[in-house]
């Protein structure tokens, strides 16, 4: 893209709300999510150009989180990996924006394909280009939860996901420990916090 192309990725549009088949909501989410009050926003197929548009429509309105993590760009297959950074940016740079006082974790994108191919070399581009851009906003990091994920042969496992794309209850498990790890880091009182509740 020239500096005065238009980024498709990063172009706002509706989409149309079809929830999951709640494979893991119903057992990880609540055990670990709901206890440090989470609410889902997100949306079966969503692309970088969806969530842009429900944060421009509404979706922040009223809300004042802690943390907010996105995690979405697989699903923008028809898009280069350097259009989907740059969806996935403007989406973290409207966050910090709008919600000034909220930290922001970007997740990274999973491999995909039972063996390599253009679209897992892409998400690894993707990733890439996260790293550097994020650090840039100040209250944004990036998180690769990808880790174990691809063997050393290359390949994935169906126990990680079903079908080299989707998650299973482990591979979403796998996912999840991490991001807990750093929710509850972030969410942790700082000292000067414990010490102003006890005055």
């Amino acid at each position: 893209m020239s500096g005065d192309e238009m980024n498709p990725a990063a172009v706002a549009q509706a989409v149309e709300d079809i929830q999951g088949d709640d494979r893991w909501m119903a057992q990880i989410w609540r055990e670990l999510f709901s206890p440090l009050h989470a609410l889902n926003f997100g949306i079966g197929g969503d692309t970088t150009c969806n969530v842009l548009w429900r944060l421009q429509n509404g979706e922040l309105d009223n809300i004042g989180p802690k943390v907010t993590v996105v995690w979405v760009g697989t699903n923008n297959h028809e898009h280069s990996a350097e259009q989907v950074a740059g969806g996935i940016l403007a989406i973290a740079q409207l966050l910090t924006s709008r919600l000034p006082k909220t930290k922001v974790v970007v997740l990274g994108l999973l491999a995909r394909g039972e063996w390599p191919n253009p679209l897992r070399e892409k998400n690894v581009a993707v990733n890439s280009f996260l790293r550097s851009w994020l650090p840039r906003l100040g209250q944004t990091q990036f998180l690769d939860v990808g880790a174990g994920f691809v063997h050393s042969d290359g390949t994935i496992s169906t126990r990680d996901m079903f079908d080299f794309l989707h998650l299973t209850a482990a591979g979403y498990r796998a996912i999840a420990k991490p991001l807990i790890d750093l929710l509850r880091q972030i969410l942790e009182e700082t000292p000067e916090e414990k010490r102003a509740s006890l005055l």
